[in-house]
């Protein structure tokens, strides 16, 4: 039976953790030593006197609640003591807590351990049977990992509720105190188990601490037991308390992955689901104020980035001020510079929770951790990470791993790592406070020159007479093919994107101006992306302060269309090419001429000025002959026969689509591979629209489905989706209605990367679908 003041004890040690203290943090703050406070927190000490209780309590900023719970466990710890003198079970150890009553979600996580409890019962049952002995099953043992305030513990004690059933020899927590400077060793903690199971000191003695170990697996294999361990350190801490054999369970948390133990199975947690996290908070706030202004509900739990922890503190604040209202709250926490300073509530702080785990970090790990602040995107590469640093790659990867290890960075499958929201926000803390502006601006500065040459190499895949990167270029990624360029680019986008503004910031035009132009047919790969026109204006502005006529005519055009296609705007696109044309004549280039006439027409096509726009092509077709510019005389052809559907010419569309894909196949190689697939995309889509237009069905089902696979050969997601939407109205008419239902289907479940006025389209049509 365990004594009155190891309850004490306990209480003491997790009141000071949700509170984000270390002892010293409580020494410091209620004026009891720390000596004192670890003494009493291991059972070592008296029950203390009510006055230093109460400055325990002043110190930790409990309530009255809290306040009252403490010193009922002074006194129940006194009359423990005198009812059962010193054999006492030792501190740290005790019967699992209940848990909280607002415990939301992990359902998924819940059932795991439910089922794996399910399969260690049902393992042992056979046992009994006497198809093998109980002694001889594996040890089930589970690590439950996750970053600092994911709510481990939380799920565990749980878990614990819900299993008590299943093992009727006991539970048993040992809180492993891992983020303590001086953690307990595994020989203290292995004592302190036996002595809790009841092993009789003079065995103990027998065995001596050499034969400790087996001792310890010797019990644990004969019980039907549920042991946690708690907050544990690393491998070396855990490693020995493992059960190799028995009938029990065993639940280990800890910030750490724990990676290195093998036969266990894993459980990472992370944040909440939005409506947990609103579940959890209106648990703690009540429903009167929670359905008041749901939406100030939901803005608190995203500013809590969903972490338990801090909602938990932002709960926990509402609860103890009535006169606030949750928009309050959401306003107060509404900038990223003051948040963690306003999450924390009667003594607990999350910034303090997070501050445990930096302080384990190796200097590297710790220096990486405060450097990815800087990254302006929501996540990166172990290359860009390994510029910012100043590092190898291969040395950073290994760091990045043991951020990810200490559950202080999120890493994924594709090689991307990430902060949680509020980490990141600690992070920048940690920044200001150990870097120099001048350290942390010169780490800004390599990471974006790194960025912006690497973007520009991964972009001239698509760029007429570059292709692969030069035999001379040495870079930390592989460019080695066209597709692998394009996953960079659009992994990085935000990070490059953010280095491309500071350039201009910087003044830094000529570097503007080139990755600009390296992404220039690139850009067709990824329509909708969202900041092309960004990209091409920045870029025209970089071109005009150099002086540069014909490089501001160029990105003009660009701009132009970016503004036509990405954001639907034709008007201010063909200002864009009347500018861009008047710069070309000052620099005396044919090309651009013919570009921005061929943009012109786009332009004047979409607002229905037909006439304007069939000679705007038809100047275009004439000038980019006398340039002898394939590239440019395909895209005229593409545009003469847009501008025929325009106008209904369905027939003549289908025999200029024909010739136009024999100039394709008679210019060969002189086009581009990649552009010369796109405009095959593009007139398999013209002509699939124009047998739609003649009602023959079938035929530009034929067309429309050679799109499909063209648009998804070259990953081009917005071209897919336009030509998904064709395909499925060409089903329609072929009275097809089940596939056209299925490629409508395919067309919104594309992404953000889709065109959004064919996901609308078949949005619609399935909408109509399910109303006939």
């Amino acid at each position: 039976m365990a004594d009155a003041g190891t309850d004490f004890g306990t209480l003491l040690r997790d009141l000071r953790h949700r509170a984000g203290l270390t002892i010293e943090g409580l020494a410091e703050a209620s004026g009891v030593s720390a000596r004192g406070i670890g003494n009493l927190e291991r059972g070592e000490r008296a029950v203390p006197q009510r006055r230093t209780v109460a400055a325990l309590a002043g110190g930790l900023g409990l309530d009255e609640a809290e306040r009252e719970r403490l010193l009922t466990a002074t006194r129940a710890a006194r009359a423990g003591r005198a009812e059962h003198g010193s054999g006492a079970v030792p501190a740290g150890t005790r019967v699992l807590p209940g848990g909280p009553d607002d415990f939301v979600g992990r359902q998924k996580e819940l059932a795991r351990l439910l089922a794996l409890a399910d399969e260690t019962v049902a393992r042992h049952d056979v046992a009994n049977q006497g198809y093998r002995g109980a002694g001889e099953q594996p040890a089930v043992v589970v690590a439950v990992s996750g970053a600092p305030g994911a709510g481990k513990t939380t799920l565990v004690f749980r878990a614990a509720r819900e299993l008590a059933g299943r093992f009727p020899d006991g539970q048993l927590l040992v809180d492993l105190r891992g983020m303590d400077d001086e953690p307990p060793e595994p020989a203290e903690s292995m004592l302190t188990v036996l002595k809790a199971l009841g092993v009789a000191d003079r065995d103990l003695l027998r065995a001596g601490p050499q034969g400790h170990p087996e001792l310890y697996r010797r019990v644990l294999a004969e019980r039907r037991l549920l042991l946690v361990l708690d907050n544990a350190r690393d491998e070396a801490q855990v490693r020995p308390l493992l059960p190799g054999t028995g009938a029990g369970m065993t639940l280990v948390t800890s910030r750490r992955m724990l990676t290195g133990l093998e036969s266990v199975h894993r459980i990472h947690i992370g944040e909440l689901g939005p409506p947990e996290s609103a579940a959890f908070l209106t648990a703690l706030v009540g429903a009167e104020r929670a359905v008041a202004d749901p939406e100030a509900l939901t803005e608190v739990a995203r500013r809590c980035g969903h972490l338990p922890l801090a909602l938990r503190v932002a709960g926990n604040w509402l609860a103890t001020r009535s006169g606030w209202t949750v928009r309050r709250l959401a306003d107060r926490l509404a900038g990223e510079e003051r948040r963690l300073e306003a999450l924390a509530a009667a003594g607990t702080r999350v910034s303090a929770a997070f501050d445990l785990s930096y302080r384990q970090l190796t200097p590297a790990a710790a220096r990486m951790f405060r450097l990815l602040a800087l990254v302006e995107g929501p996540d990166c590469g172990a290359a860009c990470a390994a510029a910012l640093a100043g590092r190898d790659l291969f040395e950073a990867e290994d760091v990045l791993e043991e951020l990810i290890e200490s559950g202080l960075l999120i890493g994924s499958e594709a090689g991307r790592y990430a902060f949680h929201d509020l980490l990141r926000l600690f992070a920048r803390t940690r920044l200001d406070a150990e870097e120099s502006a001048a350290g942390a601006a010169a780490a800004r500065r390599a990471m974006h020159q790194w960025l912006l040459e690497t973007a520009v190499v991964a972009g001239r895949w698509y760029e007429p007479g570059h292709g692969a990167p030069p035999p001379a270029w040495q870079g930390t990624v592989d460019l080695s093919s066209a597709d692998r360029a394009r996953r960079w680019l659009q992994a990085e986008g935000a990070n490059w994107l953010a280095a491309l503004r500071a350039a201009a910031a910087a003044g830094e035009h000529a570097v503007v101006v080139e990755v600009a132009e390296a992404l220039h047919w690139f850009s067709d790969l990824w329509i909708f992306w969202g900041h092309w026109p960004e990209v091409f204006a920045t870029a025209a502005d970089s071109a005009e302060a150099l002086g540069d006529p014909l490089g501001q005519a160029t990105h003009l055009n660009y701009h132009a269309w970016a503004l036509i296609v990405c954001e639907g705007r034709p008007r201010d696109g063909f200002a864009r090419s009347v500018r861009a044309r008047r710069a070309a004549e000052r620099a005396g280039d044919l090309t651009q001429r013919a570009w921005s006439h061929f943009y012109s027409a786009w332009a004047l096509q979409m607002q229905d000025e037909l006439t304007s726009a069939v000679e705007h092509n038809h100047r275009s077709a004439e000038l980019f002959e006398a340039a002898d510019d394939v590239h440019g005389t395909i895209q005229t052809r593409v545009g003469h026969i847009e501008l025929l559907l325009s106008t209904g010419r369905f027939a003549e569309a289908v025999a200029e689509t024909s010739r136009a894909l024999g100039f394709l196949d008679r210019v060969g190689d002189r086009a581009e591979a990649h552009i010369a697939h796109f405009a095959r995309r593009g007139l398999h889509t013209a002509v699939g629209r124009a047998h739609t237009g003649l009602e023959e069905w079938e035929k530009a089902v034929v067309h429309l489905e050679t799109a499909v696979v063209l648009s998804r050969d070259s990953d081009n997601t917005g071209m897919e989706s336009r030509a998904l939407a064709e395909l499925g109205d060409a089903l329609l008419g072929a009275g097809r209605e089940a596939e056209a239902r299925a490629v409508f289907t395919r067309c919104l479940a594309l992404g953000a990367h889709a065109d959004p006025q064919s996901v609308a389209r078949s949005r619609e049509r399935l909408a109509r679908l399910d109303g006939a």
